[in-house]
């Protein structure tokens, strides 16, 4: 945590206040964090498969596994622990305009705006320090949702299943929004019973997407 740290303390004034402003308390989007979360959705990712890559045995890590390991280490749960650890919630409360206060405290309640925000630290760090120290920083930020990945791998997707069994339902996913290049798509997807939404999850693929969707659905039934 400390790399990352010294590097989000080393951001120009200008990129720092465009990673601490939510979309709606600007006239332009392209103020925001979007922009710098989509590119840092894209280090983070890179970042922690290089890191596992080289780590693990071929023989017992296929590329289905290290998927499903990757996508556990890089979730909106595990962005939003470590923004937590970061102090993301205070900083942008801190960076909320006058009035906004309100809005702000309940932005830094919710998962998919914290995780974002951590993102976009990631993609101005990446912006200012290159990928070498950004890839650094964030192993270690993310060490402890690594390492639960590696030892805990969860499958979402099967616990909504056998959840939704004993209730004699069924889940279906469905595609919600497309956004990027079709080299570099990212996917949010809802989990539905019955019509009913129960989840919805985003990411790099649809398999990541829909494992995210699962996991906010199995929170919210438990």
């Amino acid at each position: 945590m400390k790399l990352l740290s010294q590097l989000m303390e080393q951001l120009p004034r200008a990129l720092e206040r465009q990673v601490f402003t939510h979309a709606s308390w600007s006239e332009r989007r392209s103020d925001s964090y979007l922009r710098l979360a989509f590119l840092g959705d894209s280090v983070l990712a890179l970042a922690v498969t290089a890191h596992l890559y080289p780590r693990l045995e071929a023989e017992r890590y296929g590329a289905g596994r290290l998927t499903k390991i990757r996508a556990q280490a890089v979730s909106g749960a595990s962005c939003r622990a470590v923004g937590e650890r970061l102090g993301l919630p205070q900083r942008l409360r801190a960076a909320a305009p006058a009035g906004a206060e309100g809005s702000a405290a309940a932005l830094v309640e919710t998962e998919r705006v914290l995780a974002a925000v951590t993102e976009a630290v990631i993609g101005a760090c990446y912006l200012c320090a290159g990928y070498e120290r950004t890839a650094e920083a964030v192993v270690e930020a993310f060490a402890p949702e690594i390492e639960q990945a590696l030892q805990n791998p969860v499958d979402f997707k099967s616990s909504l299943q056998e959840l939704l069994a004993r209730r004699g339902a069924e889940v279906n996913y469905r595609v919600a929004r497309e956004e990027g290049p079709p080299h570099q798509r990212t996917y949010t997807v809802v989990a539905t019973v019955d019509g009913r939404q129960l989840g919805s999850g985003r990411g790099r693929s649809k398999k990541q997407a829909e494992q995210e969707a699962a996991r906010v659905a199995v929170e919210g039934l438990e």
